[in-house]
Formats: structure tokens, sequence, C-alpha cells
């Protein structure tokens, strides 16, 4: 017996398809190579005629330098308030202080008032306003720079000086926005003292009031002398002041804590002698009216001197720290258009033509394959009926 190597060839259940499949497809190519050239060809000089024919958009771009959040450096200075300073300002840590900055530029506020500055609705052709901020929104862009934290707007228009002025536009609405809100530390101390002094001032005037009304003879005088009423007022106004740091601290701190303890302390000592200053007052029913009037006016007058200083005090910071936007490039006329890139337009209709022919020639030499094959034309025909009774015209 010789041996015999068995090389199976070509069989029915085997065939040699890929080479055969391979030269196929591409002879499909050759014989509508004219139609695959000329096709796309055609296509992207359209698509060329058409980018032309569409008006330019300008982009003006306009690069800031976000406010600076930093910390109260009047902690000295708030010495005689002890914690109520710094609970007053304390400040929410945010990851990327410029990420909030870039959200109030796309806020509702700012968007309004740049629509009524440049008439966007007439611009747009839009009446009702929350189409007209959606079309500025997808006419703007605003980002956060990853690495130097920069602001970055742009702005597209088909006016290139209108795309710049509303560039810059965006920069002085978050000036104004940035004006009426309290972001940073010294801006909140600000907010909270202002509120106390418009509080204490208020008091003051009705103390004041109601001393005036008690009137003054010199038997009161006597009896309660004009310094005495002002310590009794200062002590006070200093345990209601305590009061408001013992209720600060127990925010972050333990009752069990060394500082709570002795600011608890601190607190009885004051009531205590508090208490002491109540027992040494020796004052006729006809007079105690008078100096408890007094003594609430000087109260009052004590928390009023006591907040506008450190109202003053952030007032100071907050200029200092001058939640102040810093321009590093502010948006100039563009001189070329941004888009449409006719280039790039012709480019991609070249290619997306020229692969939906291909997809074409392939499909269409299929089904004229499967027209020349009787077992391939009878699935044909049933594909067809399924789908017809899949649409209900069965």
């Amino acid at each position: 017996m010789t041996d015999q190597t068995l090389t199976p060839g070509p069989t029915a259940d085997n065939p040699a398809d890929d080479e055969i499949s391979l030269l196929d497809l591409l002879q499909v190519v050759v014989d509508n190579l004219r139609l695959l050239v000329l096709g796309p060809l055609a296509v992207g000089l359209v698509a060329l005629g058409i980018a032309f024919a569409i008006p330019p958009t300008f982009t003006a771009k306009v690069q800031f330098i976000p406010p600076k959040q930093q910390q109260s450096t009047a902690a000295a200075a708030l010495s005689d308030l002890g914690i109520l300073g710094g609970a007053a300002g304390a400040v929410a840590g945010i990851k990327n202080p410029a990420d909030q900055y870039a959200a109030l530029a796309k806020s509702v506020s700012v968007a309004d008032a740049l629509s009524t500055q440049f008439k966007l609705a007439e611009r747009y052709d839009e009446t009702l306003k929350q189409k007209i901020r959606k079309e500025l929104a997808d006419n703007t862009r605003i980002a956060v720079g990853a690495k130097d934290g920069l602001i970055s707007i742009e702005v597209d228009d088909q006016d290139p000086q209108l795309a710049a002025d509303m560039a810059n536009a965006y920069v002085v609405e978050l000036r104004k926005l940035l004006n009426r809100v309290a972001l940073t530390e010294s801006q909140q101390r600000r907010v909270f003292f202002e509120r106390m002094v418009t509080e204490a001032k208020a008091n003051m005037v009705r103390a004041e009031l109601a001393l005036k009304a008690s009137g003054v003879d010199s038997a009161s005088l006597k009896v309660s002398a004009q310094s005495s009423l002002e310590g009794v007022a200062r002590l006070k106004a200093q345990i209601s002041v305590q009061e408001v740091k013992l209720a600060a601290l127990r925010g972050y701190l333990a009752d069990t804590a060394p500082e709570f303890k002795q600011a608890l302390n601190e607190l009885a000592a004051l009531r205590a002698q508090m208490e002491r200053a109540d027992r040494g007052e020796d004052v006729s029913s006809g007079q105690s009216d008078y100096v408890a009037r007094f003594r609430e006016f000087k109260y009052q007058e004590a928390l009023y001197s006591l907040y506008m200083r450190q109202f003053e005090v952030a007032r100071v910071d907050e200029s200092r720290e001058g939640a102040v936007i810093q321009v590093v490039d502010p948006a100039e006329k563009p001189e070329r258009k941004s888009k449409p890139k006719k280039a790039l337009v012709a480019v991609l209709a070249t290619l997306a033509s020229g692969f939906a022919l291909l997809l074409f020639v392939f499909v269409r030499n299929a089904m004229q394959n499967t027209a020349t094959d009787p077992q391939a034309a009878a699935k044909l025909v049933r594909l067809r009926q399924g789908w017809a009774r899949a649409l209900g015209k069965n």
C-alpha cells in the first residue's frame, strides 16, 4: 500500500469561498468604479457649494480669573466675639470654586440680562424666554481650565462685533450678580453683621423712645448712677455674646471638649456677676421703670456698637479680597469665521456618500445574485411575506 497525502479539496460543505468572495467583491467594485468615484465627488462638490451658501459664524472668546476665596484674617479683631465672627462667615468647602463661578455665568439671571441688553428675542426670532435661553446656551460655551483655573467664555454669532460684545457682557453681568450674592467668607461675614447691625439699630431706637417716654428725674440719677447702669448693660451684652458663642461651638465640638467647657464656665461667671449686680440695685418702684429702660437702652447701644465695628471689619476684608473678576484676555472682534469649515464639510460629505454608495452597490449585487438562485429566491419571498405580515399588510 502506498502512502497518500489526503488533502480535502473544495466540496459543497467546505468550499474555498474566501478567495472567491474577495475576488467577487473586488469585481463588484471594479464594475461600479465610475459610480463609486464620481458619485462621492459630486456630493462633495454640492456640499462645498452649500457650505459657501451658509452664513459664516464668528466666535469671540474672553478669559478671566475668578475671585479667590480666602480665609478671614480678622480673627484677632474678632477676639471680643470669640467664635461668633468665624461662625458667621463659615463657608462650605468647594472642590473647585471656579466651577461655582462658571455655573453662575450660566444662570438664568445672566441669560435674561443678556437677552434684554442685546434684544435676543428679535435676533433669535423667539418670544418664549425659555427658548431664548436655550438658543443662547447653544451659542455659548463656558469652561474652566483644568490646570490654570481660568474661566473661558466663547460666544458664537453671525455678527463678529456682537459676538465680542456678548462675551464681554457675560463678565459684566457676572460681576453684577456677585454683588448681589455672598460667596466668599468675607462676603458672608459682611452680610451677617449687616443684618445684625440693622436689628440692633432698630432695637436701640425702640429702647431710646421707651427711655424718653419714662421721663428723667434727678432722684433716679442719684439712686442709680449712669456709670453703674452702663456697666450692667455691658455685662448683659457680654452674656448675649457668650451665649451666641456657645451655640456656635455646639455645632462642631462635643460638650466634653475643653474649649466648650471653658466657654461654659465663662458664661456661668458672667451670669453670676449679673445676679450680684441685680441684687445690688436698690431702687423704689417709681424709679425702677426708668432704671430698667435706661439699662435696656445702654445694652442695645453696646450691641449696636459691637456689631457695627465687626461690620466695618468685614467690609474692609471684602474690599481687600475684592470679589473682583480679573479679565486676562477680553473678547475682541474675531477676524476669521469659526464655521462652517468648508473643506471639512466637503471631505465628510464625500466619505459618507462614498460609504453609502459602496453599501448600495453590494446590496444591489446581492439582490441580483439572489434572483438567479432558486433557493435564495424562495427565502427572499418568505422574508417579504413575513415582513408584510409583521406590518399587517397580509
